[in-house]
């Protein structure tokens, strides 16, 4: 039996006024069960299952309660199952959960701007999982979160043989909000997920039209908490490090070691100057604990793209989004305190001080950031010496909704300058627009100037244009269209840019449709895109992609695509391949064919397949791979990555072939004590990295760390002077521990 309750007002979540949320009269403890009376006094919020059957009837008996008292927003589900041997709950770290495992999410637009929220998850082990999401889940790179933010909640689990029940309690000083003489308004969108099943229970219902609807903050139903009012919480958190390290240095005719120990102490500061607006203030900056970047195979002309992961840069921080288009951005925090010295090779340097303001004003979004970086010495492999400067980092962010509660208008000033007298700014403007229905207008302009461009420099060289129509709805018939222009001078040192001096013409139609309630398959597309790239000089082609692709998901939870693509690429100069291997300048036609295949991701053992094919510039590649991920026990989970990537140019007798694998560990011992290991091998680099973390987290704010890296040379012989069989390796122990009133 299925226990669905109704509260007052319809369904649907949009166009209805506000629900009053209901405040806790009594005392409760928090101990996963809810059976206190101040919690049956509380109505359970009304649940229909949203996928694999949209508006069906819920499998399993789910109750969920929302509730508030003046300090807290509490949550509480219970979470009957016909089968309590079938309930997963097997991952215990912090921020470890997995599509395998059952789960209790809390979706809050704590703005009801509609466009950005906070996620907070657990499943029936108690572990927490908690999430910032950006541009209303809209996103064409994966999954639409920052899964780096983390903030102070609880949370109590306890299972039985009638299932599983959990209690959230989240304090309104780690959320940010605008209050109205104590009157709050809110975003709520709630789900529990059965991951046999691959089944979703949730209020408000979610559409399957949208990607990532379980996320989405402008299908939140709105509610009503009264008498809460501005917290000014501070939060102080020192640090203390120590270590050693080594790094082999090309001296004279071989390498010599240049150890070092490592002692460092900082602080971060987060004080809330008001319920909506924090000030973060951050002395002698570390990132130690962060794990290290996945690598990539670039078999382009292009720069690649890395994720933010350093939680300083973390918590609101779609508030500094300024997406040019594709991973093109005007501000990328990964550019303050990491140094590229070549090759996607990043390098820390270390940040003296910095403060950022996040938040609301009044209508406005508001993002501040201001951070200096000491000068830095770095020793590649290639033997030159590489000096980076003392710099200071600027962004100045403000953004407002307009005509409708889906769109807004902003800018955007971004500053660099160096103790050398160098600088570089940029300045932009951008908005997103919803026109009607679920078309939106996307549209931005960026300009920089530069200490070092010619005196007769044009602006439009100086600028970048980006405007896209985009639908974004996920049943019939969609469509997006795309324009974007980067002139030979636009040079956003602040953000991030993958290519130079063109304009883009690309477009993608698409019609989707869902078989119905007796296919086994959850929802079909096929897509045609185009993507076309021209040479501002004199308008030739430079760059084009155009064919079809078909997706698929099953209602067991796999997914699949199938794509033929052909390709045109004008080479201006040499392209540099690995092993050697090169592609010499001139026009080329070719093509690929392949298809992904994820098995249903609810499983304990699933894994993703894919494999393409196809002519390369003037010869042939082969690419494959696999990522298989095991949920073991609650205790242990296992994840690698393998990837082939093989060329060959029978006409220069060139052959190329490149392994990346990585291998990933994660042990918890139980919710405070947990360990990780992230090993990768690149070929094509003959290195392979390791990547070691002891975590002991015994309560929110306080965490020690130990943390090993070390890179290994797989191929010492390969150049002269031999190459040492470590380039690079450090031992830390990192403890913090956060004062808060």
């Amino acid at each position: 039996m299925v226990a669905i309750h109704w509260t007052a007002g319809p369904l649907s979540a949009q166009g209805t006024a506000p629900v009053p949320l209901q405040r806790l009269t009594g005392l409760i403890t928090l101990d996963g069960l809810s059976d206190e009376a101040a919690w049956e006094a509380i109505v359970p919020q009304p649940l229909v299952m949203s996928s694999p059957t949209y508006l069906g009837t819920p499998t399993e008996r789910t109750e969920i309660r929302i509730a508030y008292d003046d300090d807290f927003i509490y949550a509480a589900g219970r979470f009957y199952d016909s089968d309590p041997s079938g309930i997963r709950g097997n991952a215990l770290a912090r921020d470890g959960l997995t599509p395998a495992e059952d789960g209790f999410g809390v979706i809050l637009d704590t703005f009801n701007d509609n466009e950005n929220a906070l996620g907070f998850v657990t499943n029936p082990a108690g572990l927490r999982e908690d999430w910032a999401i950006y541009n209303d889940a809209e996103s064409d790179e994966g999954f639409p979160i920052n899964s780096s933010w983390n903030t102070f909640w609880d949370v109590a689990v306890v299972r039985t043989q009638e299932g599983w029940f959990a209690e959230m309690r989240i304090p309104f000083s780690s959320l940010r909000f605008q209050d109205n003489d104590g009157r709050v308004v809110m975003g709520l969108l709630i789900w529990r997920y059965i991951a046999r099943k691959n089944e979703v229970i949730s209020y408000p219902p979610i559409d399957p039209k949208w990607s990532w609807g379980f996320l989405k903050p402008s299908i939140a139903r709105d509610i009503v908490l009264e008498g809460i009012y501005s917290r000014s919480p501070v939060y102080v958190t020192p640090y203390a490090l120590g270590g050693l390290g080594q790094e082999q240095v090309l001296s004279g005719s071989g390498y010599q070691p240049d150890s070092r120990n490592q002692q460092n102490v900082g602080l971060d500061v987060k004080y809330g100057l008001t319920s909506n607006l924090t000030l973060d203030l951050t002395l002698n900056t570390d990132f130690a604990q962060v794990e290290t970047d996945e690598e990539q195979i670039n078999l382009t002309r292009f720069a690649l793209f890395f994720p933010e992961k350093r939680l300083f840069f973390q918590e609101r921080s779609s508030v500094f989004d300024f997406r040019t288009g594709g991973p093109n951005r005007l501000f990328y925090s990964r550019n303050i305190g990491l140094y590229d010295i070549g090759d996607d090779d990043f390098r820390p340097v270390p940040i003296i001080a910095g403060a950022r303001l996040v938040g609301r004003i009044g209508d406005w979004d508001v993002g501040l950031l201001d951070m200096a970086t000491t000068a830095a010495t770095f020793y590649p492999e290639s033997g030159d010496t590489v000096d980076v400067p003392s710099e200071n980092f600027g962004v100045v962010r403000l953004r407002r909704q307009v005509f409708n509660e889906n769109s807004y208008l902003g800018g955007m000033l971004t500053s660099r300058t160096d103790r050398q007298g160098r600088y570089n700014y940029g300045l932009g403007l951008d908005g997103t627009v919803r026109v009607v229905g679920d078309d939106y207008l996307v549209f931005n302009w960026a300009q920089t100037i530069d200490s070092g461009y010619r005196s007769t420099v044009s602006t439009l060289d100086a600028s970048r244009i980006n405007l896209f129509w985009d639908n974004r709805g996920n049943a019939g018939f969609g469509y997006n269209f795309g324009f974007s222009r980067s002139g030979p001078d636009y040079l956003p040192s602040m953000g991030f840019e993958s290519r130079q001096d063109y304009y883009r013409l690309g477009s993608n139609v698409s019609y989707s449709w869902m078989p119905g309630e007796d296919s086994p398959t959850y929802r079909h597309t096929l897509n045609l895109e185009f993507s076309t790239f021209y040479r501002n000089s004199d308008g030739g082609l430079e760059s084009a992609e155009v064919g079809p692709y078909w997706d698929y998901a099953s209602k067991t939870g796999a997914s699949g695509r199938s794509w033929a693509n052909g390709l045109y690429e004008e080479l201006p100069d040499t392209l540099f391949l690995p092993e050697d291997t090169y592609v010499p300048p001139n026009q080329y036609r070719f093509y690929d064919i392949g298809g992904y295949y994820q098995t249903p991701w609810g499983r304990l053992l699933r894994t993703s397949l894919f494999a393409t094919t196809g002519p390369f510039y003037d010869g042939w590649q082969l690419a494959m791979g696999a990522g298989p991920e095991w949920t073991v026990s609650r205790h242990l989970s296992l994840g690698g990555s393998y990837s082939l990537n093989r060329g060959w140019f029978p006409d220069r007798d060139q052959t190329f072939t490149v392994h990346l694998v990585w291998f990933r560990a994660k042990v918890a011992f139980n919710t405070r004590l947990s360990t990780s290991a992230f090993i990768q091998f690149n070929s094509a680099d003959h290195e392979a990295g390791v990547n070691l973390r002891l975590r002991y987290n015994p309560r929110e704010g306080t965490d020690l760390y130990l943390v090993y890296n070390d890179l290994l040379n797989t191929d010492v012989g390969r150049e002269q002077p031999p190459l040492p069989r470590s380039s690079e390796r450090t031992l830390l122990l990192k403890y913090s521990t956060t004062f808060w009133r």
